[in-house]
């Protein structure tokens, strides 16, 4: 008898001999698995932003709420006031025009910018933080009085 002539074997078979059997993924089935493949990625790209956004959120949290804590308290304590509106988070750094007789500083090595790069927010007197300073930043979107500002006063 021809070998053309002989019977396909089953697939689970072993042996010396060639198995004659379909084998692998139907067309169907690998398209069903490159459509979750893709799924799953758009789910996960889309993610990535919303996990990498809330962790700058914490940290310009932590700036305006603790970072500058201390050093307007030790600046307030030397000139007697906290730095004014105009004059800014900068009098942290170089001594306001007519304080830098009482100016002990610097009382930071370097102003951060947000994380979104842009310049924090600061206002003396507060009007928000009645009794202090208001310091912000304007968030992700760069527009103050907006719900996704990042503030010290709530």
């Amino acid at each position: 008898m021809p070998y053309s002539d002989l019977p396909p074997k089953p697939c689970n078979e072993t042996g010396p001999k060639a198995t004659f059997g379909t084998a692998g993924f139907s067309l169907l089935e690998v398209l069903i698995a490159i459509a979750l493949i893709a799924l799953l990625s758009t789910v996960a790209i889309t993610q990535v932003d919303k996990i990498f956004g809330r962790g700058q959120g914490n940290v310009a949290h932590i700036f305006v709420t603790q970072s500058l804590e201390i050093p307007l308290l030790h600046y307030s304590i030397d000139v007697g006031s906290y730095p004014t509106t105009s004059e800014g988070l900068k009098a942290l750094l170089e001594p306001p025009s007519g304080k830098s007789d009482k100016w002990n500083g610097p009382y930071l090595k370097k102003l951060e910018k947000d994380p979104w790069k842009k310049e924090y927010n600061y206002r003396f007197p507060g009007q928000k933080n009645i009794a202090a300073y208001d310091i912000w930043s304007s968030g992700p979107d760069g527009i103050d009085n907006t719900t996704d500002d990042i503030v010290n006063w709530e």
